[in-house]
């Protein structure tokens, strides 16, 4: 396992994490606007913790676990994203979970206390690198704070035995990404996927089918959106290369910078944003633009001109993951859980409710008993010919996302 060493984030960084929380994916829930809530004072505040000389080197923690406390204490301590769980009409209980509990008496103690993932890796660092308990059985993180927990050895590994849903339904193309082959430490809660979305009428008879549209069609000029989440845009203009955000050299990436920059330069781009793309889409400001599917998904339900279309050279997506960290108390009761939500209804009742990318196979006719309309959106549920086009984006060495941060902070004058 990769040391551990308190990380020392460049200024490019720094700006692109005040992004993300700000205006990014974090910043807009399926429902509301409290995924990032009070949290983006706490997480700017995080970002000093995460480059803080205070905190000791790691001990040698790879595989470290307590004593696993599961068949006496029927608890899991579980930490996740606000306003991603089912709620009932109350808006007090989360009836999926309930079900869970009813029916194997195992109580969960469900925590919304994840704003972002900085913040997040801000609360859990200092007891992880001292290789103390966390006090949380299950935690949820995107991929890339995922990769870097099982690089410095700070989640258990899962036992299959404990599994046997999740093994066998879990989304082929979420089975193996190249920070956990064969997912031995995380199994996915949901997947987020990015698309091109546009405003038919804004577009006014024009057609947007890729990237290239966007970015080489004079009658869109200024009027065209990309995120400002460096993995997106860049992974999206990547595939409209020929390149495989999978694989790609310095090279290549410098080219998509150069391609972008071309496109800032004659005021192809009206500008990088973050989840306030949304209003400048409804508003017919912004033509067409590059989206997350989740908001794309509500956007649609309320604006009839609002579409999205899945471009031939494929599409961005990452995961929400589900891990256990070292010292978690209650390890059994917490693969239970996670086996418990590759099960088709409980998968189906939490797909029903936050409408991202279920990475559950088999979970279609289930949400069709619950809404044919989601069951039968590819931006949930996608078919095989939408999976084929999936990319992930390569996981990145410090250095190199350092290097990466700065240059595109560079394109959009972050």
């Amino acid at each position: 396992m990769e040391q551990y060493e308190p990380d020392r984030l460049s200024p490019a960084q720094v700006a692109a994490m005040r992004r993300s929380l700000r205006n990014g994916r974090a910043a807009l829930t399926r429902r509301s606007l409290l995924r990032a809530g009070t949290g983006g004072a706490l997480a700017v505040g995080a970002l000093g913790t995460l480059s803080a000389c205070g905190i000791p080197a790691a001990k040698n923690t790879a595989g470290v676990s307590s004593e696993d406390h599961s068949a006496k204490e029927k608890e899991i301590a579980f930490s996740n994203w606000t306003e991603y769980m089912d709620v009932d009409d109350s808006g007090k209980h989360h009836p999926s979970l309930d079900a869970f509990t009813k029916r194997t008496g195992i109580k969960v103690k469900y925590t919304q206390d994840i704003n972002d993932n900085v913040e997040f890796f801000g609360k859990i660092k200092p007891q992880l690198a001292a290789g103390q308990a966390t006090g949380r059985d299950l935690i949820c993180v995107t991929d890339w704070l995922a990769a870097r927990l099982i690089r410095f050895g700070w989640v258990q590994k899962l036992d299959p035995a404990n599994l046997p849903h999740a093994f066998m339904n879990l989304s082929p193309q979420f089975r193996s990404p190249d920070w956990d082959p064969g997912r031995a430490y995380s199994y996915p809660w949901q997947g987020i996927s990015t698309v091109i979305a546009y405003n038919k009428k804004a577009l006014d008879g024009e057609e947007v089918k890729s990237v290239s549209d966007m970015l080489d069609n004079p009658k869109l000029k200024g009027r065209i959106g990309f995120l400002s989440e460096m993995r997106d845009s860049i992974g999206m203009t990547l595939l409209d290369m020929g390149k495989d955000p999978a694989t790609f050299s310095d090279d290549d990436y410098d080219a998509a910078i150069a391609r972008l920059q071309k496109a800032v330069d004659q005021g192809q781009i009206r500008r990088f944003t973050g989840n306030d793309y949304t209003s400048d889409l409804t508003k017919g400001d912004l033509a067409a633009c590059i989206a997350w599917a989740g908001d794309v998904v509500q956007l649609k339900a309320d604006t009839p001109d609002v579409d999205f279309v899945i471009p031939d050279s494929g599409y961005m997506t990452s995961t929400d993951n589900l891990l256990i960290p070292n010292k978690a108390r209650h390890k059994t009761n917490a693969e239970r859980l996670i086996d418990y939500y590759y099960e088709p209804k409980p998968a189906a009742e939490l797909a029903a409710y936050i409408n991202y990318v279920c990475p559950v196979d088999g979970v279609k006719a289930e949400l069709a008993k619950i809404d044919e309309d989601a069951a039968n959106n590819p931006l949930i549920i996608p078919d095989a010919a939408m999976a084929a086009k999936s990319h992930a984006f390569r996981s990145l060495a410090q250095k190199e996302e350092t290097a990466y941060e700065e240059k595109f902070a560079k394109l959009t004058g972050a």
